[in-house]
């Protein structure tokens, strides 16, 4: 038998042409790093015992959800370049010469995955039931990648359009001297990610040798989020219930009870006294983050350290007297000066936020998934059993009946669990081709250290879809880029 071999390369660049086959540089402009020699089953197992859960450059949602706020000084004064311009919805955020951190990123990691899926099958010693079980957990996290990337380059998912609107190239070769890409449509995505997820679920185990690996429940939970942002509601809820009924056995994955997290001086650390100039770390790390089941995490310092984005007033306005998370907002920025405009808080934790799979995100898209297949009892009873761990349990009963404002609430759950993490803006783009929520308004503002407007920034309809960095565009002229 032939031994694969892999080389690892940091990938600077994914040129993606349409029809296009060779400018100056190859379409992959890649440096390469070194070479690794992978034939036995254990090789490739070590491939993906990788750090690919850190993905602190996939982070351009975290200025772009309405629940954000910037004030002066630190409006005028944001960190990057990238991070003013995606606040301000402009339509081009990176510079000439700037890689797209989301691309590069996300595109050195599916290289990686592609090489598992097309040769671990192949590989020396081990089982067939052990490859079969790396390939699934490789095409989870390349499902996961390409989730993003059309959320990032892609429409929102219309069935009417989405044949025919363009999505991002699918690659599944892990050859860098692939020199021809072209735009699939977002339904073509959509359906490569949703035949990896189904390939992968059989394979894999229900506890998976720790939480930084693919688990059955994962790839399920995963599916069941695609499913509800393409509206096939039914299908989603299945894998929804299939991964709460396959949670891991060895380990924990639970929701945090905030009344005992974030008790005074509790294991979080909270103290009212100096708490609210600071920040809390919450778990240290993704192994003890119970809430944890598919971890991609970033740390988001542009809220945490950087005081440049605030939860404006009418979120804030969301939570109730003894929501335990109003913990995490404080009326002070980073450092331990006073927030001076009316009703803008600063999240102060947990530092970690969460892109992959959770428990809170898992409980909220099964409350919404029976909501919308009518089943509204069994809605009440999922969003009590999570806002029980939320505040206390005689404030967490809720009296609702109607579909509609069940599905409202749901959303609005979602703004108070993920605020300032990035989530909001993936709803945004799902429910600006929601019925429920036709004709919903998006803008940012800046303040003044007064709460004075100095700024409004609407969100224009086609920006619910970045363009391409300049640098993928100049270096391909054939590349059609998004409007």
């Amino acid at each position: 038998m032939k031994t694969p071999t892999i080389k690892i390369y940091a990938i600077l660049l994914l040129l993606l042409p349409t029809g296009l086959y060779s400018c100056k540089k190859s379409f992959l402009e890649v440096e390469p790093k070194g070479k690794l020699t992978a034939k036995n089953t254990t090789d490739y197992n070590l491939l993906l015992n990788s750090p690919f859960f850190n993905a602190n450059d996939i982070d351009v949602q975290l200025f772009l959800g309405d629940e954000l706020v910037s004030t002066e000084p630190y409006f005028k004064n944001m960190l990057t370049l990238k991070s003013k311009r995606a606040f301000q919805y402009e339509d081009v955020i990176y510079e000439p010469n700037e890689d797209g951190s989301e691309i590069r990123v996300l595109m050195k990691q599916l290289y990686t995955y592609n090489i598992v899926i097309n040769e671990v099958m192949n590989a020396q010693g081990g089982t067939e039931e052990q490859k079969l079980a790396l390939k699934a957990e490789a095409l989870t996290n390349r499902a996961w990648i390409y989730f993003m990337l059309i959320s990032y380059y892609g429409k929102p998912y219309l069935e009417a359009t989405a044949a025919t609107d363009p999505g991002f190239p699918i690659v599944t070769a892990s050859d860098v001297t692939l020199n021809k890409f072209e735009r699939a449509s977002v339904k073509e995505v959509y359906d490569f990610i949703i035949n990896d997820l189904q390939t992968a679920i059989p394979s894999l185990p229900v506890s998976a040798g720790n939480r930084t690996r693919m688990s059955k429940s994962g790839a399920e939970a995963l599916l069941a989020k695609v499913y509800l942002f393409i509206g096939k509601y039914q299908e989603g809820l299945v894998q929804m219930d299939n991964a709460f009924s396959h949670l891991p056995t060895a380990y924990k994955v639970e929701l945090y009870d905030y009344n005992l997290t974030l008790a005074v001086n509790g294991p979080w650390g909270y103290n009212p006294a100096t708490s609210p100039y600071g920040f809390l770390l919450g778990p240290a790390t993704v192994t003890d983050n119970l809430e944890v089941l598919f971890p991609k995490q970033l740390t988001n310092n542009y809220s945490f350290l950087a005081n440049d984005l605030l939860l404006n007033p009418q979120a804030v306005g969301l939570y109730g007297a003894k929501d335990q998370r109003l913990k995490l907002l404080s009326s002070n920025y980073y450092g331990g000066a006073q927030i001076k405009a009316t009703g803008v808080r600063r999240r102060i934790g947990p530092v970690l936020v969460q892109l992959g799979m959770s428990m809170p995100d898992m409980y909220l898209i099964r409350a919404e998934l029976k909501a919308r297949t009518s089943d509204i009892t069994a809605a009440k009873t999922i969003l009590e059993a999570f806002l029980k761990n939320r505040m206390p349990t005689a404030d967490a009963i809720l009296n609702i009946t109607d579909q509609t404002a069940m599905i409202k609430f749901i959303i609005e759950e979602r703004i108070r669990e993920f605020a300032l993490q990035g989530h909001r803006w993936f709803d945004m783009r799902r429910l600006s081709v929601d019925p429920i929520f036709t004709g919903t308004a998006y803008s940012h503002q800046a303040l003044s250290e007064t709460g004075e407007i100095v700024g409004t920034f609407p969100l224009r309809p086609e920006r619910f879809v970045l363009r391409f960095p300049a640098k993928i565009l100049n270096a391909n002229p054939g590349m059609p880029d998004n409007p």
